[in-house]
């Protein structure tokens, strides 16, 4: 049976996997990166337990992925925006992303990329395939694709 840690293993995917590998946790990343950085946004997009998002945020802001920032004071609340090291996770998600396009989604890709600059579509290797950019999370922005639910948010 897997064990909850990976503490005995000496691998970065391991390493990565203590952070990131419980299974909403990059689902919460994801949401993020696509815009939706309020408790109740993230919520309501997974349809995940409060007490189970809860404990996911706070474990995310501990390992330095998320940081927590005031929107409102009275009542006090939160939203939450990636950190540098949670801004490096791009790539993997951008890579999941397509990887799920190309094998689970049967009707075309629920979100698609494309270059805040010029407007092109970002490629699996996150190059503008317009103007040959090599792109970061800040250079490029999720539209609605055509395998996107009718519920799906997408925030430019």
């Amino acid at each position: 049976m897997l064990g909850n840690s990976y503490d005995n293993q000496t691998c970065s995917i391991a390493a990565a996997l203590e952070v990131v590998g419980e299974r909403w946790s990059l689902l919460i990343v994801r949401d993020i990166f696509l815009g939706l950085r309020r408790f109740d946004e993230i919520q309501a997009d997974l349809g995940i337990a409060r007490n189970v998002l809860h404990t996911r945020l706070t474990r995310l802001v501990e390992q330095g992925v998320l940081e927590k920032h005031p929107y409102q004071e009275r009542p006090l609340r939160w939203e939450y925006r990636l950190t540098p090291k949670g801004l490096d996770l791009w790539p993997t998600v951008v890579a999941l992303m397509y990887w799920g396009d190309r094998h689970a989604a049967p009707n075309g890709p629920p979100v698609l990329l494309e270059h805040r600059g010029c407007g092109g579509t970002v490629d699996a290797h996150r190059i503008c395939e317009r103007c040959g950019a090599r792109l970061t999370a800040v250079d490029a922005r999720a539209r609605r694709g055509p395998g996107a639910s009718g519920d799906r948010r997408v925030r430019a």
